[in-house]
């Protein structure tokens, strides 16, 4: 027994180790938009400063910071709403109906999985050139519509939480594919939809390659963008608000994580106790 108790407190103490190591990166960001720029060359510390909105003016003159984050925020949202409608459907299908190259069509998915998606980058904007779509969200929304590894995921969540009988009987009541889709199936992938849509917002709101390729308008800039067109600005030269802007980019995946993250538990947890 001394030694289990041991063992649960060594294991305890590296994991509040490990909190701590996590969390004080982040303190410092939020602490460091708080301070001037002497100051934080002055070196490390967790009081925060007096100086955050000088920061703030001296950001927002060479950025407009909020139309960034709608932009973004408009971006990520519409990505992370129709990648997870069209994936669920898309899974779905996999699962329910036996229909030819079914097969052959998951095993498409498996190895578009281990394709970098930046080797269709000029292949999206020769393309996106050729419909007139350049400098527009459209090459940002519709392609990543298309999610191989958020379709795999969901297939295998449905494959281990639904029995196929629910659909038998609805069916049998009179329900259509959809009404199905909508009041049987939505609901059960609930846990599945909320961890990928954390990874599908996170991954398209940090995303900087393609809307730099794609958009030419500041207007449309989104705030990765907008954060990576400082470094040549005298503003890179303020650590303070380089730090606030940053802060800023954050608050959306903080947020999203918060709201979401309890559903990731449940999310990879299903099917691993049988009735």
């Amino acid at each position: 027994m001394n030694k289990i108790k041991a063992l649960k407190i060594f294991l305890y103490t590296a994991l509040v180790l490990l909190i701590i190591i996590c969390f004080v990166p982040f303190m410092m960001m939020l602490v460091n938009a708080t301070r001037s720029n002497s100051e934080i060359l002055k070196g490390f510390t967790l009081v925060p400063g007096s100086s955050i909105f000088d920061n703030y003016d001296v950001l927002i003159k060479y950025m407009n910071v909020w139309r960034g984050f709608t932009n973004s925020l408009f971006v990520s949202s519409s990505i992370t709403v129709l990648n997870a409608y069209f994936s669920a459907l898309t899974a779905f299908a996999l699962v329910v109906y036996n229909f030819k190259g079914k097969n052959m069509i998951f095993v498409s998915f498996l190895i578009l999985m281990m394709v970098p998606g930046q080797l269709g980058l000029i292949g999206l904007y020769d393309l996106s050139s050729s419909l007139g779509i350049l400098n527009t969200y459209w090459p940002l929304i519709i392609p990543a519509i298309a999610a191989p590894f958020t379709v795999f995921f969901f297939r295998q969540y449905l494959i281990t939480t639904m029995h196929i009988s629910l659909l038998e009987a609805a069916r049998i009541d009179g329900a259509s594919e959809l009404h199905m889709f909508h009041r049987i199936v939505i609901p059960v992938l609930k846990p599945a939809i909320a961890t990928m849509g954390i990874f599908t917002f996170i991954g398209s709101w940090n995303n900087y390659i393609t809307p730099l390729v794609i958009l030419r308008s500041n207007h449309l800039f989104t705030l990765p963008v907008m954060m990576g067109a400082l470094r040549g600005s005298p503003v890179a030269q303020n650590l303070g608000a380089m730090y606030l802007g940053i802060a800023i980019s954050v608050v959306p995946i903080m947020i999203a994580f918060l709201f979401l993250s309890r559903y990731i538990i449940s999310s990879i947890s299903a099917g691993a106790i049988k009735e």
